[in-house]
């Protein structure tokens, strides 16, 4: 979904923050079930290095949750087997 796209939708089931690495971001949405990342102008991934940048896009919007998203490579990095189960963490954000 382009982020211009975001004038036209007035609600969100879920908004969700990917912390990719030390202040990089990126957003994306859920509506009817399915996640859909934000784009940029030029058909990439829309990126941030403020988070708080990325939430004010939703200020107008009717929003059911904000949350914080991170997956940690740690498992790997110290050589432990592939989980079967995610090891994703989400923090609720609240919204400005």
């Amino acid at each position: 979904m382009q982020v211009k796209e975001l004038q036209s939708v007035l609600s969100f089931e879920k908004v969700v923050i990917h912390s990719l690495a030390p202040n990089l971001y990126q957003v994306s949405v859920m509506m009817n079930g399915e996640e859909v990342f934000l784009l940029d102008g030029k058909g990439k991934f829309l990126t941030s290095h403020n988070k708080q940048d990325l939430q004010e896009l939703f200020k107008d919007k009717q929003v059911g949750a904000m949350v914080l998203r991170q997956q940690s490579a740690y498992d790997e990095m110290v050589g432990q087997p592939t989980r079967e189960l995610t090891n994703c963490l989400e923090v609720p954000l609240g919204t400005l």
